[in-house]
């Protein structure tokens, strides 16, 4: 198991938009992230920044990312939340992936 924490920045003229979204993830999309092979995965906000937080359980992140990339349901989701994000990266990564410096179970 792999462990992941993401940031990304939220508009804040999209954060009331953004949550209400996310208190209602679509069941296509929740079903793709478990096939997928992501576990326990949460989303934070600090005032204008979204942070995440996963645990990938698969054998190839890169394949399960694509799959989930090509899945219908999750670019229309995608398509709905993307212009109320800012990324932080300037290639194709849109969260990025932190560095994870401390852990204890």
């Amino acid at each position: 198991m792999r462990r992941f924490g993401q940031v990304l920045g939220i508009r804040p003229e999209g954060i009331e938009q953004y949550e209400r979204l996310h208190a209602a993830v679509w069941p296509e999309v929740l079903a793709t992230i478990h096939a997928c092979n992501i576990r326990n995965y949460s989303i934070f906000r600090h005032e204008t920044t979204l942070f995440a937080y996963f645990e990938y359980t698969g054998d190839d992140y890169e394949a399960d990312m694509e799959k989930m990339a090509a899945d219908p349901k999750t670019q229309e989701w995608w398509r709905l939340n993307r212009p109320l994000q800012v990324s932080s990266e300037a290639g194709d990564e849109w969260w990025t992936t932190a560095r994870e410096v401390f852990h204890t179970d």
